[in-house]
């Protein structure tokens, strides 16, 4: 019986607060319309405020794309440390929003836009080689420094792409930008961007990201293609020994030589070499293991979050010239151009690779001669092109171990590219 009344007796306890009356001494005849009125114009307010008011269907296109990197991050193991921070950064980003509350990433003072500043100014990717420094073993390139060669050849994918886009009529500056994704190394992209093309910085960190991962995929088939089956049996002996001092003085010699060359590239081959000296030192352990791990964890997080933040589908500015509202979201036909040519640049760097590896065999003779599978390994995404070049090489032959040999061409990759960022910055800044 007491059950049966519950819901009466709220209703007339609401009713009771609303009118801010005693409903039961002066009944209903004492509620104000106004204050109907002032509850619907509140619901109306917040109504505008929701998501579900402010949506567009590219919001809903860009949360499905970061889904599925989520998906393939849990699902494949497909670069999961990446790929989750950007997928849960793409949400992030594309929940609609009224303006003007400072949330987005883009609106001055939001938290998202403080994140954001250390992708904007070119800070989060000099921290991400401190600690990909401190991490990487040059001794495969030290004991084998022809190898070095190979890492150069995959950075033709970079001057490809340069010609793609300005055939398809970006701006210089904007090419420089797009090329680095033949890289294959995303804290290069996003520096590069950051100077040379801010505003396409989202579609180009997203697809080097995306290429990056999706390695396992793409490099295969063009191994299997361009590298007969006999190549891909090729033996190669045993890297030789590296003594400490050889370990000590690659950093310095390395940094020494190559930021000569390309001073623009000195924040991220500064870093580089410097993490790298951190670990062979031998004396600096405990900021060697900092470096490698916690700094690189927090950078890695913040940018990730950050880049897939920053492919906001609807993003409203004013037109200089004609004073009207435009969208410059991320989805565009230049995004989509800026993909297909991370694609095609992906592919020409791996090929570069390849060939390259099968040239310098015709000039080698017995065991001196290498696997051209390793080529593959030219692109700086490390290390899981060595890891696809191992997969291959055992599929051909369980007993031949080619981890070490690509780590070399792979390392010196992330060195040729950091070169060509500092190239191209040079030129056309």
């Amino acid at each position: 019986m007491i059950k049966s009344f519950k819901l009466p007796l709220l209703l007339l306890l609401f009713m009771f607060l609303l009118t801010g009356t005693n409903v039961f001494a002066g009944g209903f005849d004492s509620m104000k319309p106004e204050i109907f009125e002032k509850a619907w114009e509140g619901l109306a307010k917040f109504w505008n405020f929701t998501g579900f008011a402010n949506a567009h269907y590219t919001n809903f296109i860009m949360i499905a794309v970061g889904l599925f990197f989520i998906f393939l991050a849990i699902r494949y193991d497909y670069e999961p440390l990446l790929l989750i921070p950007i997928g849960v950064g793409i949400l992030i980003g594309n929940v609609p929003f009224l303006a003007g509350n400072k949330i987005g990433l883009y609106e001055e003072g939001s938290v998202l836009n403080y994140l954001y500043f250390g992708v904007r100014q070119g800070i989060y990717p000099p921290l991400i080689f401190l600690g990909i420094g401190a991490m990487t073993d040059f001794s495969s390139l030290i004991s084998n420094p022809k190898l070095m060669i190979l890492g150069a050849a995959a950075q033709v994918g970079i001057f490809a792409t340069f010609w793609g886009a300005a055939i398809l009529g970006f701006m210089p500056a904007e090419s420089g930008a797009i090329a680095i994704i033949g890289g294959a190394d995303g804290p290069t992209a996003i520096f590069l961007s950051s100077k040379l093309a801010p505003h396409l910085m989202g579609a180009i960190a997203i697809a080097a990201y995306s290429y990056m991962a999706l390695v396992p995929v793409i490099q295969p088939p063009i191994m299997r293609l361009l590298v007969p089956k006999k190549e891909r049996l090729i033996k190669m002996k045993p890297p030789r020994a590296v003594s400490k001092l050889e370990k000590i003085l690659f950093p310095i010699i390395g940094l020494l030589l190559t930021t000569f060359i390309s001073p623009s590239a000195l924040p991220l081959l500064g870093m580089l070499f410097f993490g790298n000296l951190l670990k062979e030192s031998g004396v600096t352990e405990r900021l060697a293991d900092t470096a490698r791990n916690s700094l690189i964890n927090i950078v890695t997080i913040l940018l990730g979050v950050t880049v897939g933040a920053s492919t906001q589908a609807v993003r409203m500015v004013t037109d200089p010239d004609t004073g009207e509202l435009i969208n410059k979201g991320f989805l565009s036909p230049d995004s989509i151009k800026i993909f297909a040519l991370g694609a095609i640049s992906f592919v020409v760097a791996t090929a570069g690779g390849l060939i390259f590896a099968r040239i310098m065999n015709l000039f080698l003779k017995g065991d001196n001669r290498i696997n051209p599978l390793i080529g593959a390994a030219g692109v700086s995404a490390v290390p899981d092109s060595a890891r696809v070049v191992q997969n291959e090489g055992l599929k051909c032959d369980p007993t031949n171990h080619l981890l070490m040999h690509a780590m070399a061409p792979n390392v010196s990759g992330v060195i040729g590219s950091a070169v060509a960022a500092g190239i191209l910055l040079a030129f056309l800044m």
